[in-house]
């Protein structure tokens, strides 16, 4: 018999040996991807995100790091002796798998952990990362946003994984719940609802959850001097307005607009899909708006400098909104369907400058269709867009996956008539609704609606290098293709 201690000795010795000899066996990290057509590299295989919990600590500079825990709840889908995370631009210093210490090193913009023990497919996952988020960097880049007073998010295409460890890709929606603490005179504000507020000291902790699964791109927490104005829309869903203290006041008849937003995007497509709505307004000069779930991105200047009309700034707000439906709520299943993104908020951003300010729709259409091959010669057809240019990922965001994309959806309400077109919205967003869709589902769906294979047209107007005729049009042209013809 072997004595107790030897015994010991012996088993630690054979599990080190067995570590070593499983380690050895793996190749060395390596980013990993689940084969994106723009972004290849971009989320992760073998698990299945069902909920993220994450807690920032802000120390009241927007310039340092700040510490972060990130909690991950998945679903092995796989047997996994590693696990692939999409992080960068944050230290890590610790990892845990399931309550126990794992090693992890960074590969690209991945990083990379190698389990404890073999996790076995079908088992649950607890993915603790201790880090640091960090807000330096490049203004474009993505991930968080520095204001005049505080932090933002904007993680559009591919940079939550600049803020948090996670799978950063749509197809993976999850539920978060979000933890910020900073100073007490300061304001914190995140997707969903508010569940607790706590001061500590000079510091408060506020805590918000998502009631519905989001994809990672649409994350937002800000923290600054704001003020959250609320009021009721529709239904007396909760809208909640995050505002610079200052410009309280000033932002006053912007902000009462929302709730007619709701109504007439109600009107359109059915009921709003999430617990509350709002805007972010940020001082901040980002270029662009941003959909993040239930609480929409602006910069402070849309609605201060006058430099639009106001029924530009109308449709904008309506832009966004209509994100709430089309890729939020139903959000695409690769990156190459953004057009059904941006073609529906573009979509209804025309409808309702038409119908609220006398913006004929025909005439925009006909000046996207006079454009249209020249959008698809530099962005690509609107559902094969060309890769983002070498460091630009937000580059995807052409003409094409805006004006171009809605000029398929005028086509496509040309084609079945508006009665149907509209049932197709409809049955869109309420049959996809909290989950992931892709062009096929929305070909499919639109032929059945129309009682008619519609494949040739989808494949014409979404694949075609040149823009097909408009229906109803006979006398639309392109620019390019006239010019081509000259020639």
């Amino acid at each position: 018999m072997l004595h107790t201690s030897r015994r010991r000795l012996r088993a630690t010795l054979l599990a080190a040996a067995s570590a070593t000899l499983v380690a050895a066996a793996l190749p060395p990290p390596a980013p990993l991807g689940i084969g994106d057509p723009l972004f290849p590299q971009l989320g992760n295989p073998g698990y299945d995100v069902l909920a993220y919990d994450i807690a920032f600590t802000y120390r009241g500079s927007n310039a340092k790091p700040l510490d972060a825990v990130t909690r991950i709840d998945a679903l092995a889908t796989r047997r996994l002796d590693r696990i692939n995370l999409d992080f960068t631009h944050g230290t890590v210093s610790a990892v845990e798998v399931n309550g126990e210490s794992a090693e992890f090193a960074s590969a690209g913009e991945d990083l990379v952990v190698t389990t404890p023990d073999a996790v076995e497919e079908g088992s649950p996952l607890r993915i603790t990362v201790t880090h640091t988020s960090d807000p330096r960097g490049p203004a474009d880049a993505g991930g968080w946003v520095r204001t005049a007073d505080g932090l933002a998010m904007a993680n559009q295409a591919d940079a939550a994984h600049r803020v948090f460890p996670s799978n950063d890709h749509p197809a993976d929606k999850a539920d978060f719940t979000f933890r910020i603490t900073a100073p007490s005179e300061l304001t914190a504000v995140a997707n969903g609802v508010r569940t607790a507020k706590v001061r500590t000291g000079s510091t408060t902790t506020w805590a918000y959850r998502t009631l519905h699964p989001m994809a990672t791109e649409l994350a937002q927490v800000s923290i600054g001097r704001s003020t959250v104005v609320r009021r009721q829309g529709p239904h007396a869903l909760p809208v909640r307005d995050v505002v610079p203290t200052a410009d309280r006041t000033r932002l006053e008849p912007w902000l009462k607009k929302t709730p007619e937003h709701l109504k007439w995007m109600e009107r359109q497509v059915g009921r709003y899909p999430f617990e509350s709505y709002g805007v972010l307004i940020a001082e901040a000069d980002t270029g662009y708006e941003l959909e993040t779930q239930t609480l929409s991105l602006f910069e402070r200047s849309v609605f201060t400098q006058g430099r639009f009309p106001e029924w530009y700034v109308d449709s904008i707000m309506v832009h966004e909104l209509a994100h709430q439906w089309f890729g939020n709520s139903v959000s695409p299943r690769t990156w190459s369907d953004l057009w059904l993104n941006e073609g529906h908020a573009t979509w209804y951003e025309a409808l309702y400058a038409d119908e609220k300010a006398q913006k004929s729709l025909d005439l925009r259409m006909r000046e996207a269709y006079r454009q249209s091959d020249r959008w698809r010669a530099d962005g690509g057809p609107p559902a094969a867009p060309k890769p983002p240019a070498p460091g630009e990922k937000i580059s995807i965001f052409r003409p094409v996956v805006y004006g171009g994309s809605a000029l398929v959806l005028y086509a496509l309400r040309q084609t079945i008539g508006k009665d149907a077109f509209g049932r197709l919205e409809r049955a869109w967003v309420s049959g996809h609704r909290d989950r992931t869709a892709s062009t096929a589902d929305f070909a499919a769906l639109a032929s059945g609606i129309a009682g008619r294979d519609l494949s040739a047209f989808f494949r014409e107007w979404l694949y075609g290098k040149r823009t097909p005729p408009m229906p109803g049009h006979a006398d639309w042209r392109s620019t390019a293709a006239a010019a081509a013809a000259a020639r």
